[in-house]
């Protein structure tokens, strides 16, 4: 089932309800408007069937079309077309009237807008027209104590089973934009943040630290030759190098702390309420994990990474300043030997951040 139809399918199912009761109990409105007339038996069977079969047809129709989402569009301007037919038939009893053209109306605007809201009121003009035509009735006959009653049903349950749909459409909405700001936030092959997502938080972290004067280190992690594991075992093997990390990362973090891709083979850590000496405790047993762990497919391949820890300090005029010195002590564990973790020393600027043979 294409995307297109399964979206118009949907669009039927969720009109089937509000169509359903409001057509079961607008029947009685248009009865207690119509009996004062004393209607033929083929009104009678035509009011039954639009009250009470016309919604299942309708559904019945959009399910089998095409294209659901346009046989629906049709089946809510022949939902004009009979209300309007039945207000000219009633003469345009006020009451009855506006009753079911209003719930007509709402489902117009509901379903499509304005736009669609405008059709819909031609679409009822038409019908009250032929129905006006056919019957030749008495204009606006005065409303009886049985049509108010008969018309409350329809004004108080109606609104209720509309106010459903749309909460309940609400609700799906809600679902679907968090998983897509999930998806906006998140590396699809580790499931970690992502390059923009983390950096975001390291701004806050960054303004949290000035102002409330917070502990806060923040730590990238280099795979040490990652290139040469691409090459000599490939790329799906590189690929699971990157997941196992992440795994590790998630496992072995606490819950506040904040772990992301950077990209390529770097990740990325924030550890609020930190010191320089406990981020160190955590990312070096982070560090021996990963580097003692056999792969039980390939267990000569041999995984290390190479940490560089920088510690919020009040020099640090900005975030990009705090990163510059994690991104600098990582050059140093790099530079001095790989597989090993690196502080940064405050106040040591590197023009380069990585010459060629440390990439």
């Amino acid at each position: 089932m294409n995307t297109s139809r399964h979206k118009g399918l949907s669009f039927a199912r969720r009109m089937y309800v509000p169509r359903t009761v409001g057509l079961s109990i607008g029947f009685f409105t248009v009865a207690a408007a119509m009996y004062p007339s004393h209607p033929p038996a083929w009104v009678w069977i035509a009011m039954i069937l639009n009250g009470y079969g016309w919604s299942h047809l309708a559904y019945l129709l959009a399910k089998l079309s095409k294209n659901p989402y346009a046989a629906e569009r049709r089946n809510l301007i022949y939902d004009s077309i009979l209300g309007g037919f039945w207000a000219g038939a009633m003469g345009l009893n006020p009451l009855p009237t506006v009753t079911v053209l209003s719930m007509m109306a709402m489902n117009n605007i509901a379903a499509g807008g304005p736009r669609f809201f405008l059709v819909g009121c031609g679409a009822q003009i038409t019908g009250a027209l032929v129905g006006g035509f056919i019957f030749l009735p008495e204009l606006f006959p005065a409303v009886t104590q049985v049509q108010v009653y008969a018309s409350l049903p329809m004004l108080v349950i109606y609104p209720m089973a509309i106010g459903l749909v749309c909460y309940r459409v609400a609700l799906q909405l809600s679902r679907s934009k968090k998983a897509l700001e999930k998806l906006s936030t998140t590396d699809s092959l580790t499931g970690l943040m992502n390059h923009g997502a983390w950096k975001d938080l390291l701004t806050v972290e960054f303004n949290n630290c000035q102002t409330l004067n917070r502990q806060n280190s923040v730590a990238l992690i280099d795979i040490d030759h990652f290139k040469n594991i691409n090459d000599t075992y490939g790329h799906i093997i590189g690929d699971n190098v990157l997941k196992q990390l992440s795994s590790v990362l998630s496992a072995g973090l606490r819950e506040s702390d904040l772990a992301g891709r950077y990209g390529g083979d770097e990740f990325c850590v924030i550890l609020p309420d930190t010191t320089l000496a406990q981020a160190t405790d955590v990312l070096e047993r982070l560090r021996r994990t990963v580097h003692e762990h056999t792969h039980s497919v390939l267990p000569d391949l041999k995984v290390s990474l190479s940490i560089g820890i920088a510690p919020y300090g009040p020099h640090l005029t900005d975030a990009s300043m705090w990163l510059h010195e994690a991104d600098m002590a990582l050059y140093d564990a790099k530079s001095t030997g790989r597989n090993r973790v690196t502080s940064a020393r405050p106040g040591v600027r590197v023009c380069e951040r990585l010459t060629p043979e440390f990439e």
